[in-house]
């Protein structure tokens, strides 16, 4: 019953009903199920992998997957395009080329097709200043025409935007993040740092496990505890849970006995036959929910009253 994993690692659908028609549509699992040896349950529209006459022959066999970051577990492209910008701003770029009196900023859209068509920042660069001219700067008052000089300005901005990018990841968003769990602390951080890394568990605002309190859910004394520390309101916080017993702990705003947040449930294939009918919002996992729908829907919630 943690309250945020499911932020970051979706947890896949229940089984589809016997009576029901199979989906017709099979995505691929989120990654959690692909590195639970224990999960082996596969949707009714999913087959199985098909595996060629000439490739089982074969000597090889599957003993590494290696994922890229940015795009597959980071959607970061828009982050790193907003810290090149901050880098052209910053260094006052101007290239030749431009009518704006502005310094150099790429657009969300030729920022799509760039990084699709160049890898590498120092590259995508270096092209676009070859054909839209090399630009002026506070650290070349004149484009510069040596190739030493231009390799610098490169590394320069390479530097500064890889620094602020950096920071922006670490602002996150805006929003603060705690983890609550009535598992025992010593089980719990083991999980998190190994599914999220040391660094950000230690980046929680607030992470409180069942040796934190007195009372285990489904008393709301950890929803409680969380949102002093926190120390905010519990009507601005939101909860994520997967049980009917961590839905109760929310169930009613005036209710003395709750917490007074709203709860979000993200089921799983053992929970999903649950009654979740007083949760704000039911998913069978988050991967396709954003921030801003959350935010969305908290809004939602207080016109309604």
């Amino acid at each position: 019953m943690a309250s945020s994993a499911v932020f970051l690692f979706p947890i896949p659908p229940p089984p589809t009903p016997s009576n029901s028609p199979p989906s017709l549509l099979c995505s691929v699992p989120p990654l959690v199920t692909i590195f639970n040896k224990t999960h082996t349950t596969r949707t009714a529209s999913c087959r199985p992998l098909l595996v060629s006459a000439s490739a089982s022959a074969s000597s090889h066999s599957l003993q590494a997957l290696i994922f890229d970051c940015d795009g597959v577990i980071l959607e970061s492209e828009h982050l790193h395009r907003q810290a090149y910008n901050d880098a052209f701003q910053h260094f006052s770029v101007r290239c030749p080329s431009s009518s704006s009196p502005l310094p150099l900023n790429w657009s969300p859209e030729f920022y799509d097709e760039l990084q699709n068509f160049i890898g590498g920042g120092k590259p995508k660069m270096r092209w676009y200043f070859k054909e839209n001219g090399w630009p002026t700067s506070t650290v070349f008052n004149t484009p510069p025409e040596k190739d030493e000089d231009r390799a610098k300005l490169i590394d320069i901005l390479q530097d500064w935007k890889t620094e602020r990018y950096k920071k922006i990841l670490k602002s996150g968003t805006g929003k603060l993040l705690a983890v609550c769990s009535a598992a025992t602390k010593s089980s719990v951080i083991l999980c998190l740092e190994n599914l999220i890394g040391m660094e950000r568990f230690q980046n929680l605002d607030c992470f409180l496990a069942g040796d934190d309190v007195k009372e285990k859910k489904p008393d709301p004394m950890i929803y409680l505890t969380a949102a002093t520390k926190l120390g905010v309101s519990g009507k601005d916080c939101l909860v994520i849970e997967d049980s009917v017993i961590g839905l109760q702990v929310c169930l009613s705003y005036e209710a003395a006995t709750g917490a007074g947040m709203p709860c979000v449930i993200s089921y799983t294939a053992s929970t999903a036959n649950q009654d979740f009918t007083d949760a704000v919002a039911i998913y069978p996992d988050l991967s396709n929910v954003r921030l801003a729908d959350l935010e969305a829907l908290l809004k939602s919630l207080e016109a309604a009253k």
